[in-house]
């Protein structure tokens, strides 16, 4: 896991998409948006009803090569308001498990601005922890280091004719410890935006 310093504390960057925060033995990750599909399958778009649990998978093997004991999740957790209802079977089982075992942090976005009591764990619009603000979209007011996620960046580039895509986290900091960082989405079914995009 490669050190990365941000705000003027020590991460570990950890299976590409989360930080990994050893003060707080903290696991930091952004729009998983469970249940994805089946959002789009009550739309008539059909896609492999599996996104769920490969996303909490993933976060279960990376919670136990880090020894994480604290999860925040920056937002847009589940696909809509409605997703943690209709979240089931093995996937159901899997985040009851890690919300029961873990402290758990629920940030609100925009894709799921309400989250029932079902989900286990904290919700919270936003919050500090030690001096960094965890919240789902930057604000281009914030004068405080913030980490948040929203954009899902991805970096494109160029090798031996071939253009590859992948997730990136983007970052800016200035001299006194401030700016922020965006990660990338942690979920299987997500997108991304060019790294370079103006949004961003």
């Amino acid at each position: 896991m490669p050190p990365l310093v941000f705000g003027g504390h020590g991460f570990r960057v950890a299976g590409g998409a989360a930080l990994f925060w050893p003060k707080h033995s903290a696991l930091i990750v952004a729009d998983l948006h469970l249940e994805k599909a089946s959002w789009f399958a009550a739309r008539g778009q059909m896609l492999p009803p599996h996104d769920s649990l490969a996303t909490l998978e993933r976060l279960a093997r990376l919670i136990e090569v880090t020894g994480a004991q604290t999860i925040w999740c920056l937002g847009d957790n589940f696909h809509d308001d409605d997703g943690a209802n209709r979240i089931g079977g093995a996937a159901a089982s899997l985040l009851t498990r890690l919300t029961g075992e873990l402290r758990w942090n629920w940030i609100t976005g925009n894709h799921d601005r309400a989250l029932p009591d079902c989900v286990g764990g904290n919700v919270l619009r936003e919050a500090e922890v030690d001096g960094l603000i965890l919240r789902h979209e930057a604000d281009p007011r914030e004068l405080r280091p913030e980490l948040s996620g929203h954009y899902h960046p991805r970096l494109a580039v160029r090798v031996a004719r071939r253009s590859i895509r992948r997730p990136c986290a983007v970052l800016s900091q200035s001299a006194d410890g401030s700016g922020r960082m965006i990660l990338p989405a942690f979920g299987a079914l997500t997108g991304g935006m060019d790294a370079a995009d103006p949004a961003i």
